[in-house]
């Protein structure tokens, strides 16, 4: 199927399609299914929801791992849960004693009400697609189970997700205004600062300055995986900040065909796809698929990259808005040529350090400690233009060519890249460090 074709089409028509349960199926396969397919909802409502920006995208699909996670893990004893490792997650519901719990239906119950809830503000079609899902899947997840089971999974799950909002409520990332932008914002007036760099009316202010500020999910805090400040800013032609600068305007200007693809491949601009942290979540689930995990593992994945992806993008906006560092645009424009044009367009928010470099090594680092080192793929996420599918020797191969997509794409300095990496890798260490299993 064409990619772009599938990005396009009707959201609840792509859905629909995989949900029929198969005669015979265990209760663990009805249950993975239903968290396969509110997943793949989930990463599709990023497209289609306005506020939906990376930083943004990165919290709910944290908190919809961490929510899976704990639906299997109240009635697993193999699994740990994660109250009391997460930042501010105290206290959860437990399941009462003696009663009957069916996992597909619990499961079921918390998806469906946590994605509601996260993507309230989504578009039409989205909201046709979540309340034809909510139908279908409670179905689906309730079939030849006692009605008293179903109540109480039902009750249970209900209650479990109220208690994973709440704690959603208090991080500081709950409510997105103007689009993630500050009604008012003053910048900062000295050389080297950023700028804006679109025509935008909106985009005069950069995108969620205080994200950086949020309750992180496992690590300390947004400032704990600190990295060395940018090149000293100048634009004297001798000076290191020029030769960066320099590199980026060269690099633009015999772009081979391959790097031009590798641009536009990681470019995952909201509202055209899952977003960045969408993307290595889509690279995560297909591996699971892949590796043929069971249902326990997959919940596992699924919270330690969600939790990972979310992290980054807090330690990295720390440190955007800490450098308030200008882009390689206004400054190339400024000093070098003003004519010039990068092949992709500048996001709305300071260069230093690279979230696409900050956030990829953080999830190589968490599907490497899942996966091994060597883990050879072939990378089926959709892309908005069709792009053809990548093929990679390992996890870090994939996070290397999407650092550098931002150097061919012009909009990111090299210590921007290399920094950002090793924030990541530092950020990762948390997530992967999570204990999970009792």
């Amino acid at each position: 199927m064409n990619r772009r074709k599938f990005l396009t089409a009707g959201v609840a028509l792509a859905l629909l399609g995989g949900t029929a349960r198969a005669a015979g199926d265990t209760r663990e396969a009805v249950a993975a299914q239903v968290l396969a397919t509110w997943l793949r909802l989930a990463l599709e409502l990023v497209r289609h929801t306005p506020t939906y920006t990376p930083p943004v995208a990165s919290r709910t699909l944290a908190y919809i791992g961490v929510a899976a996670f704990e639906a299997m893990a109240s009635g697993d004893t193999s699994l740990r849960s994660l109250r009391g490792q997460l930042n501010g997650l105290t206290a959860l519901p437990d399941r009462a004693a003696g009663q009957g719990y069916d996992a597909a239906v619990i499961l079921n119950a918390v998806m469906d009400l946590v994605i509601h809830d996260l993507f309230s503000n989504t578009g039409p079609t989205g909201q046709h697609a979540v309340q034809t899902l909510t139908a279908r899947l409670a179905q689906q997840a309730a079939d030849e189970v006692g009605a008293d089971v179903v109540a109480a999974s039902r009750s249970y799950g209900a209650t479990l997700a109220a208690a994973i909002l709440a704690w959603s409520r208090k991080d500081g990332g709950a409510v997105v205004e103007n689009m993630g932008f500050p009604a008012t914002y003053t910048l900062n007036p000295a050389p080297g600062h950023w700028v804006p760099t679109s025509k935008i009316v909106l985009q005069q202010a950069p995108l969620l300055p205080d994200w950086g500020k949020n309750r992180p999910f496992a690590m300390p805090a947004g400032d704990t995986c600190t990295l060395p400040a940018p090149t000293e800013y100048s634009e004297d032609p001798s000076s290191a900040f020029y030769a960066e600068a320099m590199e980026v305007y060269t690099t633009s200007q015999s772009l081979t065909d391959a790097q031009k693809q590798i641009a536009r491949f990681w470019s995952d601009d909201a509202m055209l796809s899952y977003t960045p942290p969408g993307h290595w979540v889509a690279i995560m689930a297909q591996v699971s698929r892949e590796k043929g995990l069971d249902l326990t593992a997959q919940v596992e994945a699924l919270a330690r990259m969600g939790v990972a992806m979310a992290d980054a993008f807090i330690g990295c906006w720390q440190a955007k808005f800490q450098y308030d560092l200008i882009r390689p645009i206004s400054y190339i424009k400024k000093v070098i040529d003003p004519k010039w044009e990068p092949l992709l367009n500048t996001p709305p928010f300071p260069e230093y350090p690279s979230g696409h470099s900050t956030q990829s090594a953080a999830a190589a680092a968490v599907l490497t400690a899942l996966f091994g080192e060597n883990y050879s793929f072939t990378d089926e996420s959709p892309t908005p233009d069709g792009a053809p599918t990548r093929s990679f020797a390992s996890f870090w191969a994939a996070a290397d060519e999407a650092a550098m997509s931002r150097l061919y794409g012009g909009i990111h300095f090299m210590p921007a890249i290399t920094n950002g990496q090793d924030q990541g890798r530092c950020i990762a260490a948390y997530a992967i460090a999570l204990q999970t299993r009792a």
